[in-house]
This record gives structure tokens, C-alpha cells and sequence, in this order.
């Protein structure tokens, strides 16, 4: 595992030579590069920075009851206005489809827990061995002897939670355990946040959780449980793509599965597609999201491909 300490006082050094900093969120935001770039925001502005936070998604409604925030698209920013860009939980995820666009005298830093990742930068703080991107986020908080508000600490709490699966996954190390004690000694809220991103579903969602559960289907061969949502799927629930998300996890916890894939149509021309692997399997679904052009961690990883789902007596097909 990496000791950031010369990356973070490299970055220390940036903020404080900074004027106007962006940050940056992975597209389909979820509740790590969420808390992430929230808590990172909320440490600039203390600074005094002028600070924004650009995504190719709006910021989720369903992340609205923990946290206000914005996104802005990168069409509605002047990205040469910046001096420094951090992204956090988005460089293989989004930001590569900006990289190119920033001058050679603006700052590019990336924080990242992904594994594969090529994109380079000015300041590297990426090392899949860590559970998150806002454990590493706190890291560096904490290494410049920044105050971790109330607020702070439910931002940075919410991302570690997500992407331990409620601390429950095999990336949730003793260090891990400190940090969610310590963010917790500082208010953050731990049923509240447990209850937002793991178990307060509306009606919309569960129906279409159902819908997504009666047409599982499971490969014998290789332990994959795979289904599909249409964008008819979604209408008819009344659900939001955000409702997508956890059906993945549920259907990999099944007995004798070894991972599950989620198809669900975003677009009239785009599939996504959602792997999670259950610890105990040993498959690294990041593998097969690479094979396709995505990304992700061994756990969790996704990938886009264009085309719409069609149902046939063996399945599903993409045209």
C-alpha cells in the first residue's frame, strides 16, 4: 500500500497557489465519488477557493436526502478558467473524456482507488489497495491538520460505507474501521446514512427491483445471474436510473452465484451494463469491464455499449 505523504504535500502546496479549483465526478455519480468531491469541496471553500464540481450526470435525487449538491456539465463550464483540477473517483470513469481539453499550465490531480489505471497527471494518488476514494480523501485531510466538520465527516462516511458494501466487503481493513469511528466520533450519522444508500427504497424502485428479479437468469456453466431493464422497464415503474443500482449487489449475494450482471437501457442507443462479484467467488468482474472499454474495482465495475436490448427464448441480445 502507497504512503501519499509527498503526493499530499505536493497537493497541500497546489490548493494553496490555487485561486479557481475543479473537481471532478465520475459519471453515473455514486455515493463515494460523491462524498469525495463534497468533502473536498467543503475543506477548498474553508480555504477560501472558489470551487466547482463538474460531472457528465446531475447531481442523483436519490443522494438529495443526505446531501445538497451540484454538478455542473463540462458544456457549462470555461474549462481554461481553472488552475488546478482534482478528480476523485473519476479517472477512468469520465475524466478521460476531458483530459486533453485543459492547457499545459493548469494542475491536473488524480485520486483514484480503481485498478488499470494509464491516465497520467501532475500529482498520482491512486492505489487500488484502499477502500475508497474518500478513505484517501480523508488521508489527505488529515495529513494537513484540516478540521473534519460534522458535515465533512457524513460526506467522507458515505462514500466509505458505499463502497464497502456497509463495511462488510473484503477491502474493509482495521485502518478502515478507525476511520469510520473517527468520522462517526465527529456526528456523522450512521443509521441515516446507512438508511439512504442501502435501505430507504421508494414504491417506484421495489417495483422495479421485482421486475429486474423475475427475469433473472442463471449460467450454470460460469455462475453468472444476468437480467435486463428496459427503458420501458423504468417508464412503466414510474423508477429513476439511480433505482438500477443496487440490483447488481442484491442478485450477486445469491446462493451459488459467483457474479451478476445488470443490462439496463440508459438512452435509445445505450446500454449499461453492472457487475458485482460476491468476495467469496474470486472472480474479478474488472476483467471483463476492461474487455468492453469500462472500468471499475474486482468487486464492482461497469462498461457501455451501444445498441438496444431485444428478448429471445435464451436470453437477451443487443442489436
Amino acid at each position: 500500500m502507497t504512503n501519499f505523504e509527498s503526493e499530499f504535500h505536493t497537493l497541500k502546496y497546489i490548493i494553496a497557489k490555487s485561486e479557481r479549483i475543479l473537481l471532478f465526478a465520475h459519471s453515473r455519480p455514486d455515493a463515494d465519488t460523491i462524498g469525495a468531491n463534497l468533502a473536498m469541496a467543503e475543506y477548498l471553500k474553508s480555504c477560501g477557493k472558489h470551487v466547482d464540481i463538474s460531472c457528465f450526470d446531475a447531481f442523483p435525487d436519490a443522494m438529495k436526502v443526505l446531501f445538497q449538491g451540484i454538478f455542473l456539465h463540462p458544456n457549462q463550464i470555461d474549462m481554461e478558467s481553472y488552475d488546478a483540477i482534482i478528480a476523485s473517483d473519476s479517472v477512468d470513469r469520465g475524466f478521460d473524456k476531458i483530459r486533453n481539453s485543459f492547457r499545459e499550465n493548469q494542475v491536473i490531480v488524480l485520486i483514484d482507488h480503481h485498478p488499470d489505471i494509464c491516465l497520467t497527471g501532475d500529482v498520482v494518488i491512486i492505489d487500488p489497495e484502499y477502500s475508497s476514494s474518500s478513505e484517501l480523501i480523508y488521508l489527505f485531510l488529515t495529513s494537513v491538520e484540516a478540521r473534519i466538520t460534522q458535515k465533512i465527516a457524513s460526506m467522507l462516511l458515505t462514500g466509505i460505507l458505499f463502497d464497502t458494501g456497509g463495511l462488510q466487503h473484503s477491502n474493509v481493513s482495521p485502518r478502515v474501521m478507525e476511520i469510520s469511528s473517527d468520522l462517526i466520533k465527529k456526528g456523522a450519522p450512521l443509521e441515516k446514512i446507512t438508511q439512504a444508500i442501502f435501505s430507504k427504497k421508494n414504491l417506484a424502485a421495489l417495483k422495479l427491483w421485482g421486475r429486474a428479479f423475475e427475469k433473472a437468469r442463471l449460467n450454470k456453466k460460469n455462475g453468472m445471474l444476468v437480467t435486463a431493464i428496459t427503458r420501458r422497464d423504468i417508464e412503466e415503474c414510474q423508477a429513476l436510473p439511480e433505482d438500477i443500482y443496487q440490483v447488481s449487489s442484491i442478485l450477486s449475494a445469491v446462493p451459488d452465484v459467483r457474479f451478476a450482471l445488470v443490462l439496463s437501457e440508459r438512452d435509445e442507443n445505450t446500454i449499461r451494463a453492472s457487475l458485482r462479484s460476491a468476495d467469496k467467488s474470486e472472480v474479478d468482474v474488472s476483467l471483463i469491464a476492461h474487455n468492453f472499454g469500462g472500468g471499475g474495482h474486482k468487486l464492482a465495475s461497469g462498461f457501455e455499449i451501444p445498441g438496444k436490448l431485444v428478448e429471445t427464448n435464451e436470453g437477451w441480445r443487443v442489436e
